[in-house]
């Protein structure tokens, strides 16, 4: 008898389309742990990060991305905002730094719209996908930022500081520091919520972290550091059922309260750390007092963006004042008239507000919400003392808590099927 050999499926069989969608999803999660990845290389433009998370859009278009209907309102705001910025920069358009500072705001709102609907399906994995990358981007950030402060990479001090203070691989020590905040949370969490072993390299990488955004000497991004931490501290208490492990929780927010103090005076044992503090500290500076100083732009700005319904333009507040606004909703409505600002503001608000019944809803991702929202509130915070508005990681932010909000409504109303 002929031995007959089975024919492989041909790639339009039955049989062959399981392994087509197993390779597609392999393929869609690599994509966006690279595209979290590359949010750390961000010290050129465009950056590695454009490049990654269009090629993850393309490839998640071609293959099939649905953009759910709960998503609705996130898309008509951002449109509403930008279609705001591009017509109070009209007369404006001529200026090439004008023109890019439009199409950066309609590329970023593009891509806050990418992470929401991708994550409205096989929302679990492509989730800890996409954190897994803002973790690796995290450890990359600060490992530069702490090599470079100390001067442990020949040549690298102009490169990787300003002023002195640690700006790692992006451009701005500020937004360095601000950038450290989510992948400090997703460590934070998984102390909380891991075995020992896991528990003890995620305090690794929660210190690395910390000593990042500690050596960037942004006010903003402290502040935003220890807020944030005790938010997930608070919301995973609430959310947690279990004595034992609310108990873990006070345990561990004490041990980290001294392991923090123990951390910052050994910073402080280095002269340069603490005359740097100690002028960073304070807040008296020439910046930040005064008429035209920051807070008194802030009121200027305010009056001035009440006279102007359709705004000033992008970029534009700097020729008025001697600095930018430093204060995102003020800048969308100077820099987009009362479109802007008002769309920016409602969505700020309504994603606070859904994001908060996110973080309640009990969903197999809900500790990572729980961070996400953290991170996305100190965000908020921190935009009302600096311009945010292009900040790549505030988009993204935006983009995975409108996914989540979307996926958890579905997920409490049929559960399993929006996993």
């Amino acid at each position: 008898m002929a031995l007959q050999h089975a024919a492989a499926p041909a790639l339009g069989h039955p049989a062959a389309r399981p392994r087509r969608r197993l390779a597609t999803s392999r393929l869609h999660r690599m994509l966006l742990v690279l595209a979290g990845a590359a949010g750390a290389l961000v010290f050129i433009e465009p950056s590695p990060y454009e490049f990654a998370t269009l090629l993850a859009l393309l490839l998640f278009l071609a293959t099939g991305l649905t953009f759910r209907p709960a998503l609705i309102p996130l898309g008509i705001l951002l449109v509403l905002i930008n279609i705001g910025y591009t017509v109070s920069a009209t007369p404006l358009l001529g200026d090439s730094r004008v023109l890019t500072w439009v199409l950066t705001s309609w590329y970023l709102a593009v891509t806050a719209l990418f992470f929401a609907a991708m994550l409205c399906a096989d929302t679990e994995r492509r989730l800890n996908a996409l954190m897994l990358g803002c973790l690796i981007a995290g450890i990359i950030a600060a490992l530069a930022g702490v090599a470079g402060y100390f001067r442990l990479v020949p040549g690298g001090s102009d490169l990787l500081l300003l002023y002195d203070r640690a700006r790692g691989t992006f451009k701005d020590p500020n937004v360095f520091g601000a950038f450290l905040v989510l992948p400090a949370m997703l460590a934070l969490r998984n102390v909380i919520a891991g075995d020992f072993g896991r528990a003890m390299r995620n305090m690794v990488l929660l210190g690395l972290c910390t000593a990042g955004v500690l050596l960037s000497f942004s006010r903003a991004a402290w502040g935003q550091l220890a807020f944030t931490g005790l938010l997930v501290l608070a919301l995973t208490f609430l959310t947690t059922p279990s004595p034992n492990r609310r108990m873990r929780i006070v345990l561990l927010g004490v041990a980290g309260i001294a392991a923090l103090a123990l951390f910052l005076a050994a910073l402080l044992s280095l002269d340069t750390v603490a005359n740097l503090l100690k002028e960073r500290l304070s807040f008296n500076q020439s910046y930040d007092v005064g008429e035209q100083g920051r807070f008194g732009r802030h009121a200027l700005g305010a009056a001035l963006a009440l006279d102007v319904p359709l705004g000033i333009g992008p970029l534009q507040f700097a020729r008025i004042f001697p600095e930018d606004p430093h204060n995102s909703y003020l800048n969308a409505f100077v820099s987009g008239g009362w479109l802007s600002g008002l769309c920016f503001l409602t969505l700020t608000l309504v994603t606070l507000a859904h994001g908060m019944r996110a973080v309640m809803t009990p969903t197999p991702w809900q500790s990572i919400t729980i961070a996400v929202y953290a991170a996305f509130v100190g965000n908020v915070a921190e935009s009302a003392i600096i311009d945010t508005d292009h900040w790549r990681h505030a988009f993204l932010l935006l983009g995975v808590m409108w996914g989540l909000i979307a996926a958890s409504r579905d997920y409490g109303r049929h559960p399993g099927l929006a996993r």
